[in-house]
């Protein structure tokens, strides 16, 4: 039985240091850290994901303006209500919840957020950072990962890392995270032939498909480390990218559900927390 990297444990280490930061960030000048969260239209999935964002920010002590939109928005009047968070001194981050209505650009918030207030990391400036290894902030859920990989003090360093997934929010920005931390990374998708080949010969094999059963137990070694990104859903039962028999042979392993979703969901606190130093002109803590 793999060690199971579970997520429960590195939120809570988060939100105590969440908590502490966040008393040095109230005693400065201005109004305590708030995020604004936009909701665009009625998905269920971002409905969910919305409220249990209002949670956690409740929970570690953010202040959460809600801006819940009408689906049938105008893309220039979303651009305007974006253009108004960004002035906002009362507002220290924004995030902007995906799927937007199909008629809207999806590439509008990263368009048009302030490098300074995307607490999720998706505009072209955060990730042009990230990618020159300068990070400003970063996507909330890679670093959620790269949080599990510390608290479990799984070896990073020289580790030969495979990122099985190439989006622009999970897998890219996550070889990225792990070539800072030193590993050696492969970036595989879609198109890669003998995908097994590759991941046998992997240390750490991180999910990001968005497709069940994409890594099977014969495609690793015993020992590997797996960090499941993956959310899908199996005759109505929610399961990662992994296939039940990585069980058998990784070393360890992130649960699904219960591994990097509860993970990510701090890191977007303390991206907040980040951009309200930010807007203080407070230095950084490491």
């Amino acid at each position: 039985m793999p060690l199971m990297l579970e997520g429960k444990p590195v939120a809570l280490e988060i939100e105590q240091r969440l908590r502490d930061e966040l008393a040095e960030v109230d005693h400065a000048p201005g109004p305590p850290a708030t995020a604004a969260a936009v909701l665009v239209g009625d998905d269920e999935s971002s409905h969910a994901y919305f409220r249990s964002i209002l949670r956690t920010f409740k929970r570690v002590g953010i202040d959460v303006v809600p801006r819940e939109i009408e689906a049938t928005i105008s893309e220039d009047k979303l651009e305007r209500i974006l253009g108004e968070l960004n002035q906002d001194p009362d507002i220290d981050g924004v995030i902007v919840f995906q799927p937007l209505p199909d008629h809207l650009d999806r590439e509008l918030p990263a368009n048009i957020l302030s490098a300074d207030k995307d607490i999720d990391g998706i505009t072209y400036a955060n990730a042009g950072r990230l990618s020159l290894a300068v990070p400003h902030l970063v996507p909330s859920t890679p670093m959620g990962g790269i949080e599990i990989l510390r608290h479990y003090q799984m070896p990073i360093e020289g580790q030969h890392a495979v990122v099985i997934g190439r989006s622009p929010i999970v897998g890219q920005p996550m070889a990225l995270l792990l070539l800072a931390e030193n590993a050696t990374v492969t970036i595989c998708h879609s198109r890669t032939r003998d995908l097994a080949s590759i991941t046998r010969e992997a240390d750490i094999v991180v999910l990001a498909a968005g497709k069940p059963g994409v890594l099977t137990g014969d495609m690793i070694r015993p020992g590997t480390t797996v960090i499941d990104f993956g959310v899908n859903f199996v005759d109505g039962s929610m399961t990662g990218d992994a296939d039940p028999s990585v069980m058998d042979v990784a070393g360890a392993i992130t649960p699904v559900p219960g591994g990097t979703g509860v993970v990510t969901q701090r890191v977007l606190a303390a991206n907040t927390v980040r951009a309200a130093r930010i807007q203080r002109r407070l230095p950084q803590r490491a």
